[in-house]
């Protein structure tokens, strides 16, 4: 019998490979090599993959690195038009999204990493990227401060080379710097977008109108937050180390710009936080910072529970994998080990890659099918149209032309 699955941690690096940790015992499981990714460059892609962004030191040239499971090395390289930072896919995997240096977002097909389509969402490089809570809209931030979204299912049907003026895309200024982190709290009457910033505040806003609902304001920049479970409090990333946590639905918009609505956790990074995520199974927050410290806390107490061994130095970004019903068993009987030489990670996942690429093949082809047989049976409706109007048309001619042609004939 396998044992529970654990929840994994995942760090990338801009000097260094992408790591992953069981979270219930902290030690290093593998690593992913070749890719260098930048802040927000690191997603699960469904339960299969991991994708990161990168850039080539020795070309220039940008790309997104899928990895999967069971190797140390990407399995696909991503050729994009630009380079891009923030990652975001949809829960089954079927789609990408990556933020570029010029604003735009370039959504791709997974795993075939084809450029679905391409649209223009901020004025300056999209700094972060987050799929709404019911997973129907894509949420992203800019360095200009502007905050849009744009349903998702508009963004798949797009063709490349469509204007982003067709979709229907909402866009407002948040705040006077880059937003660097955003959640959303879906809700039939008053859904949410929770959004940070280098301008030292998260804010809270309505969805459908772009209206704001709340300001808190920090001592220091804010890199990233996170919900707990039941979307009550929020919990912030310091760039000066230290974590706070506040209510959202605390006060109302008498409250805006006070600064009493949060606490500070005791301080364990000794530099910015990038990341915080929430561990699902284990109802406690994990904190990565720049100088490469990662910590468990219990949000309960605010206190660190445990620190995790991380000998690979700095760190860009953080995402954690929870339920790891595919793969990574752990004990004594699991085909799963961590190789400080070698970097390989074997894992046991529910769909091997090939039978993903043979899906996607079989899927390919019964659309260029279902193509073929529509212009079949457009040329048979013109076909049978054709012949109606010659039956039409001798139609009209009557019995005379008809008579008329047999005494010629008689003749």
């Amino acid at each position: 019998m396998s044992s529970p699955s654990h929840p994994i941690v995942l760090t990338s690096s801009l000097n260094g490979p992408v790591t992953a940790f069981d979270a219930v015992s902290g030690v290093p499981l593998c690593h992913f090599s070749g890719s260098r990714s930048p802040y927000h460059g690191l997603a699960l892609v469904g339960n299969s993959f991991i994708a990161t962004s990168h850039i080539s030191a020795e070309t220039s040239s940008a790309s997104i690195h899928l990895y999967n499971w069971w190797s140390s090395t990407a399995l696909h390289n991503f050729l994009v038009p630009e380079p891009v930072a923030p990652l975001s896919a949809t829960l089954d995997g079927l789609y990408l999204f990556a933020g570029g240096l010029s604003g735009s977002i370039h959504a791709l097909s997974v795993p075939s990493g084809e450029i679905l389509a391409s649209y223009s969402a901020h004025n300056k490089p999209v700094s972060c990227l987050k799929i709404s809570e019911d997973g129907s809209i894509l949420i992203s931030g800019g360095d200009d401060g502007t905050i849009s979204f744009v349903p998702i299912f508009q963004i798949i049907e797009a063709s490349p080379d469509k204007s982003s003026t067709s979709l229907m895309l909402q866009r407002f200024v948040a705040h006077d710097g880059s937003v660097t982190a955003i959640d959303s709290i879906m809700a039939q009457c008053n859904s949410t977008i929770i959004s940070s910033s280098l301008d030292c505040t998260i804010k809270i806003w309505g969805l459908l109108d772009g209206t704001k609902l709340r300001t808190v304001t920090f001592p220091c920049a804010i890199m990233g937050i996170a919900l707990d479970q039941i979307r009550k409090e929020f919990f912030a990333a310091g760039s000066d180390g230290f974590i706070y946590k506040g209510s959202i639905n605390a006060g109302s918009k008498k409250h805006v710009n006070q600064t009493q609505e949060f606490i500070r956790w005791a301080q364990k990074h000794d530099s910015g936080i990038v990341s915080l995520v929430m561990v699902s199974e284990t109802n406690n927050l994990v904190s990565a910072s720049e100088d490469g410290k990662i910590y468990i806390w219990e949000i309960e107490t605010g206190e660190a529970i445990m620190g995790l061994d991380n000998d690979v130095g700095s760190i860009s970004d953080m995402v954690v994998a929870n339920g790891m019903e595919r793969g990574l068993n752990f004990g004594k009987k699991a085909d799963n080990f961590y190789d400080g030489y070698s970097g390989l990670c074997r894992v046991e996942l529910s769909r091997s890659l090939k039978d993903t690429l043979d899906i996607e093949d079989v899927l390919r082809v019964a659309t260029k099918d279902r193509s073929r047989a529509i212009d079949m049976l457009e040329s048979a409706i013109s076909a049978y149209e054709r012949l109606l109007e010659l039956i039409l048309k001798e139609a009209k001619k009557g019995p005379s032309s008809s008579k008329s042609g047999n005494e010629k004939h008689s003749l």
